[in-house]
């Protein structure tokens, strides 16, 4: 699926970060030079190519962003650092803002004054909250939560850059993907992560609710290759996509999957109910019309995949969140 274009140089932002990581190993297959620009607030260092440029940062440093533009010349930006946490994006709606928001277009300002070839920007499903199932790129969005609403409108000025300037992008929604170097010792965000860090440490696993909202879980590697290729992909140019996996389980079913893959019984801890979208999973026809990609890595091989991997590197720490800016409603297994 690889076409090599040598001697092109490409930004990938939240470079040291679970999809990011894999984004830049993809493009240095791609024959790309990569500058990873991470500020290592959910990533890692070790999870960075050593053949690609690492520059800690954040996207919200707008001096730091148009130094990098004007030292590199960068071809293309693969726009992927983001506070991922959509439930507490309630609760941390000015760090959201900031971080998912203003650090975007930071990057925006940027592409159009340097005319970079193509702006590729990881959304999410995020978007569309409450709507008809499966989601599709058609409807209209309906964000329930700062996070989504957040990515929804750097989509849109992405639109309005490319009407007013000529910037072309390509705008990938996915969904709870999971995978190799993910943050398993973050506990506001990657519920798989989660659950095998508890499994580790022979905890119960935290479920809001009842445990019966559904989503669809995709493997890393049915996402991250499309991602980094997609500028290859003439169709794809100034196009939405969904994408990752269409079939979806509860929040409790994934636990029993994720204690098959670990090899153990898992027990649930229900927390208070939270606020959040109940189901969520979306159709990928058109994705797979303009990519055609390989057959989905089914979940039992997935997870057992990152199982391998997580028990190799053991139990992480979770550190609370330093700065919430609302406590009003904040679900208390957070609180604790």
């Amino acid at each position: 699926m690889y076409f090599y274009r040598v001697n092109c140089i490409s930004l990938v932002t939240g470079g040291a970060g679970f999809i990011g990581s894999h984004v830049v190993n993809h493009l240095l297959k791609l024959g790309h030079h990569v500058v990873a620009l991470d500020d290592l607030s959910g990533g890692f260092k070790e999870n960075v190519n050593p053949d690609a440029e690492l520059v800690i940062g954040s996207i919200t440093d707008t001096n730091l962003v148009n130094k990098l533009f004007e030292k590199h010349s960068f071809d293309y930006v693969y726009h992927l650092a983001a506070y991922a946490a959509e439930g507490l994006s309630h609760f941390i709606r000015k760090f959201n803002y900031q971080n998912n928001l203003i650090g975007s277009i930071n990057l925006i300002n940027a592409a159009v004054n340097h005319k970079i070839k193509c702006f590729v920007f990881t959304s999410s499903i995020a978007v569309y909250g409450e709507n008809e199932l499966p989601f599709v790129e058609s409807q209209n969005p309906n964000p329930e939560d700062p996070y989504g609403i957040a990515k929804l409108a750097v989509e849109f000025d992405l639109r309005a850059a490319n009407k007013m300037f000529g910037l072309n992008f390509i705008v990938f929604r996915p969904h709870n993907v999971y995978g190799t170097n993910q943050n398993i010792g973050d506990k506001y965000r990657n519920v798989v992560g989660i659950f095998m860090n508890q499994l580790l440490k022979n905890k119960a696993l935290p479920i809001f609710g009842n445990g019966e909202q559904s989503r669809a879980f995709s493997f890393i590697d049915d996402v991250a290759p499309y991602i980094a290729n997609s500028i290859n992909v003439s169709e794809a140019l100034n196009q939405t996509f969904n994408i990752g996996a269409g079939n979806a389980l509860t929040v409790r079913e994934l636990g029993f999957a994720v204690g098959k893959a670990m090899g153990k019984q898992p027990e649930f801890m229900e927390l208070e109910k939270r606020e959040e979208v109940l189901h969520a999973f979306a159709d990928h026809e058109k994705f797979e019309t303009v990519f055609k990609p390989a057959p989905y890595l089914n979940l039992e091989k997935g997870l057992s995949k990152m199982a391998n991997w997580v028990t190799e590197n053991g139990v992480k720490s979770s550190k609370d969140f330093a700065n919430i800016e609302i406590m009003k409603n904040l679900p208390k297994g957070w609180k604790e």
